[in-house]
């Protein structure tokens, strides 16, 4: 271990605690900036308010908070903040500056801040689920807060469309009559950052029902890649959504559309692939035979003698360059897995119908991350990635550069515990402005949104 590396780690608390993760690292940074050519922007420092520790010469805003009231007077903020996207102002002006930030909420039926119910925006009166707005001005002033879609469950992430839209999805499938929901759940639904009356609450139901996480889209052939995060055996499938418009555009995916799921023949569990680089060629996607999951959940579902490749919690997923990304953040063998592994992310190329095993996180690897599960990622302006800890003790930002050095860039004060037993919420939904300069991440718990601003080019 370098000197410089080590020094990084230390500072950063990694040191010997966590993880780590080897592999073809520029892969994850197709068409970003150039790197940022150093260890990270130095030591955090001690926020004298007891909330956001940053390094010197950032500086950070409080945007919302749950608890406080919405501006647009429809309720309370809501909690269990999770993931989030940035979008450009589409009005008033072509060089507003304007942003709208939509924030999902993780909220299940026992959650005690529940997304206000609004007329039109409301899917089922007894879902806590869903998603918020906030819109800020050209200096990150906040200007309106507003409930964006009600009425879901369990909304933990979703991602952007290229048309500008945000696709939330429930990690949930519960049924009507089930925990107290009126309405069937699991679905994927859009919203419109600028006004989401324009989307409204419609479920996407050829999309499939299933615990979804995220998605991805195919900007050029309009394909939807879906990742689910299945919590039990057998755990969730890697979908792509053929949809009737592949053209694209607000609400274009209600036209409906084919839902299939990954096959990558001899392999029934992709925890058992643990080399760097391993490649599958001639991958499969077969039909999947009821996407509503009237009877049975589709990781259930009779796929044929060939069978149909699963993963233990499959999470994050985008797109970069001409291929698919996604993340399965750990498999356990104690929990049903054919194998362990700390993470995974994988590469999917639709021209070549190729799999590749781009990252394995692991502890004899090259780049330590500290914990065992990163969680949300993002890329930063100056290159590199942004990724959000969710693991036991003190809950960072990190950053990881090219050159694999790792560095904290935020650190959670806020202690949800006791004195004696301190616990912090960990951090959901980073993400950057459209020009590169704020980055936006959230605190789970309790549910607070930070707008971070500072040198990040430096």
């Amino acid at each position: 271990m370098s000197a410089t590396r080590r020094q990084v780690l230390a500072r950063s608390g990694a040191l010997g605690a966590g993880i780590a993760f080897s592999g073809a690292l520029s892969e994850l940074f197709t068409g970003t900036a150039t790197a940022l050519g150093h260890s990270g922007y130095g030591p955090l420092v001690p926020d004298p308010k007891g909330l956001l520790d940053l390094p010197e010469g950032f500086r950070y805003r409080v945007l919302s908070r749950e608890g406080d009231e919405l501006r647009s007077g429809e309720g309370k903020v809501p909690g269990n903040h999770d993931g989030m996207a940035a979008f450009a102002g589409r009005s008033p002006g072509r060089h507003s500056g304007r942003v709208h930030l939509v924030r999902n909420h993780e909220n299940r039926n026992t959650a005690t801040l529940a997304v206000p119910t609004v007329k039109g925006l409301t899917y089922d009166p007894m879902g806590k689920g869903g998603c918020t707005t906030l819109t800020l001005d050209e200096h990150g002033k906040v200007l309106g807060e507003r409930v964006a879609i009600a009425g879901t469950a369990v909304n933990c992430a979703g991602g952007p469309t290229p048309w500008g839209t945000w696709l939330t999805c429930e990690e949930n499938e519960d049924k009507a009559g089930t925990n107290g929901y009126t309405k069937d759940h699991g679905f994927i639904f859009e919203v419109d950052p600028a006004d989401p009356y324009c989307t409204g609450a419609v479920p996407l139901t050829a999309m499939g029902r299933f615990q979804h996480e995220a998605i991805a889209v195919d900007p050029k052939r309009g394909i939807v890649y879906e990742t689910e995060d299945a919590f039990e055996k057998p755990f969730g499938l890697f979908y792509r959504f053929l949809p009737n418009k592949p053209e694209g555009g607000r609400s274009s995916l209600r036209a409906g559309g084919r839902l299939q799921a990954m096959r990558v023949p001899g392999v029934p569990d992709l925890s058992t692939i643990q080399e760097t680089g391993a490649t599958f060629d001639g991958i499969e996607w077969a039909d999947v035979p009821d996407p509503l999951a009237a009877q049975t959940p589709i990781r259930l579902q009779d796929f044929g003698p060939k069978g149909i490749t699963h993963a233990q919690k499959l999470e994050g997923c985008y797109w970069g360059g001409r291929s698919v990304y996604f993340v399965s953040s750990f498999a356990h063998s104690a929990e049903g897995s054919a194998a362990d592994h700390y993470g995974q992310i994988w590469r999917y190329d639709p021209a070549a119908r190729r799999l590749t095993l781009v990252i394995v996180f692991g502890p004899d690897t090259d780049v330590q991350l500290p914990g065992e599960s990163p969680d949300n990622i993002a890329l930063a302006p100056a290159g590199g990635l942004m990724v959000c800890e969710d693991g036991e003790g003190a809950q960072h930002v990190y950053g990881v550069t090219r050159r694999g050095e790792v560095y904290a860039m935020a650190r959670n004060r806020q202690n949800i515990g006791t004195p004696e037993q301190p616990e912090w919420g960990e951090f959901a939904g980073v993400t950057f402005s459209p020009d590169g300069k704020t980055m936006y991440v959230n605190c789970y718990r309790p549910g607070t949104t930070f707008a971070v601003t500072g040198p990040w080019r430096r």
